[in-house]
């Protein structure tokens, strides 16, 4: 091991009048997962875009094994040994898979052309290192593919250049559990190679397993490294937001004494083999949550009643009304009032080249505008309290989202959609790739929302974030809800357990009657 394998060495950049680095040293060894921890614009995505030859620093040093580097772009580092992961995929989503995770270096014959044969060869085998040859198809294309595989594509991509330095930016927060564990393998064997693994997420617990070495950055510059393991959680979030963090959920408030009706039912829903007679129901000031392993409807769920999808059968009400919503326009305008957030903020929920004050002003055009005309003092009242409310972190308004870190971004595309005035919000896996502190900030907001009556469906793949923030949580499996769970049986044992089927199996004889955690992981292992 070369603990001065990778270092940089006073190290800047600036853009306009905000710092993203500020003289940052710092230093990773080879045959070693070194965790860069930090709040979403503390700095991280700067570094390792510079180490990536994305961006050029304004002043610094970057070293590796000893020899200075003085990368003219993404090229060049790769051509070095750094290969990066970034959380904004880099896949040319209508070319197939193959293609993509080739696409740097395709395989050529004797006459210059692309060996389609040798190219599918070599797409496998980096698919067969992560342990997911099997499950994705090496000719579907990329745009057809959910975003958990696209992820394992990216992955792939990375892993056929056998790099030197590998970079993964918050590469797992789109995997399902069980490619996380298949990803974690993949850099275990790479450490021991000799890889040098940088390694950025907010999973605490992804990084407690696989780390050797810690780093906090905060407002862009290099505040702490250490050893794995030597410091609780509570002093490594403190290092990072620069202040003593307090419960990270909400308290839950009691039950109401009157049940309100619901402002959400639907019953019988049904589309294609995804979904086969979904019922569920949401009332106002409620945070039901869908849990489950991936795959399982609940994506097609919030695409359904979001209008999103076409021959969807069942019934749907919406404040005592049927409702069958034509597209995102039809939930905004009808009375009941419904709101998206998609789980891909990047190419789903903001115009990255535009300004925030665009992206905010877009979707409340009809609360801004009479006679067809936009009032743009109203417009300029609400989007300033709309970045008041949601804390949204930039210099002003005029400036494009694409500049924003990726917590703000998150929250710019939720102020968007609260800009409509919703009284039903439907969210998909909105704290993707947020750090706690920002986290913290958006529980509280669902949580009063929730107390002024808005009635909230919260699909997230965080267990954890499912029985901290929600109220009841309906655990989907093979596009039907089989559990309704809450109180003292909201918990991960019990969410797990229907999430496999496994307390209909036991009710069929097929599964242990031991309810210990230990019975419950042993079953996840055989299937």
């Amino acid at each position: 091991m070369n603990t001065n394998y990778l270092q940089l060495i006073g190290v800047s950049k600036r853009y306009g009048g905000i710092t993203a680095l500020n003289d940052v040293s710092f230093q990773a060894a080879s045959g070693s997962i070194h965790a860069i921890l930090g709040e979403n614009g503390a700095g991280k995505s700067t570094l390792m875009k510079t180490l990536a030859g994305v961006v050029r620093p304004d002043s610094g040093v970057v070293r590796l094994d000893g020899a200075e580097l003085s990368m003219s772009g993404p090229l060049h580092a790769l051509d070095q040994g750094i290969v990066c992961i970034f959380q904004e995929l880099s896949l040319v989503p209508h070319l197939s898979v193959a293609d993509n995770i080739c696409l740097a270096n395709p395989p050529r014959n004797a006459f210059g052309l692309i060996d389609r044969r040798r190219q599918r060869e070599l797409a496998r085998e980096a698919l067969a290192q992560i342990g997911c040859d099997r499950q994705i198809d090496l000719q579907e294309r990329c745009i057809d593919l959910p975003l958990s595989q696209r992820q394992i594509v990216e992955i792939a991509k990375a892993v056929i250049r056998r790099p030197r330095v590998l970079i993964l930016d918050e590469a797992t927060s789109a995997l399902t559990a069980e490619d996380v564990e298949k990803v974690m393998r993949l850099l275990r064997r790479l450490r021991d190679e000799g890889t040098c693994v940088l390694f950025i997420s907010h999973r605490m617990h992804e990084v407690d397993a696989l780390a050797d070495t810690c780093s906090v950055f905060r407002n862009g510059e290099h505040v702490s490294t250490f050893p794995a393991g030597s410091k609780p959680h509570e002093e490594i979030v403190r290092l990072m937001i620069g202040r003593p963090i307090a419960q990270v959920y909400p308290a839950k408030p009691l039950p109401p004494a009157v049940a309100f009706r619901p402002y959400l039912e639907v019953r019988d829903l049904r589309f294609g083999t995804q979904l086969k007679g979904v019922d569920l129901s949401v009332r106002p000031g409620e945070i039901v949550g869908l849990g489950g392993l991936d795959g399982q409807g609940q994506r097609e769920l919030m695409l359904a009643l979001g209008g999103l999808l076409r021959d969807v059968r069942g019934d749907i009400r919406v404040g005592e009304q049927p409702a069958a919503p034509s597209g995102p326009r039809g939930g905004k305008h009808h009375a009941y009032r419904m709101a998206l957030i998609p789980e891909d903020r990047k190419t789903e929920g903001l115009m990255l080249a535009q300004s925030i004050h665009d992206n905010l002003g877009i979707a409340a055009l009809d609360r801004v505008s009479h006679w067809g005309v936009v009032d743009h003092d109203e417009e300029m009242a609400l989007i300033g309290n709309l970045v008041k409310t949601l804390q949204i972190k930039a210099p002003d308004t005029g400036i494009a989202v694409s500049t924003l870190s990726g917590g703000n971004q998150q929250k710019v595309v939720l102020a968007k959609w609260l800009a409509t005035e919703p009284r039903l919000l439907l969210l998909m896996d909105p704290t993707r790739g947020v750090d706690v502190g920002t986290k913290q900030e958006i529980y509280r907001l669902f949580r009063d929302l929730a107390a002024k009556g808005l009635a909230i469906l919260f699909y997230s793949t965080d267990c954890d974030e499912l029985i901290g923030l929600c109220d009841r949580v309906l655990v989907m499996y093979d596009g039907k809800v089989r559990a309704s769970l809450a109180g003292s049986e909201l918990n991960e044992e019990k969410i797990l357990m229907h999430a496999m089927n496994l307390e209909q199996l036991r009710g069929l004889g097929h599964a242990p009657a031991n309810d210990s955690s230990a019975s419950v992981k042993n079953w996840e292992c055989a299937a």
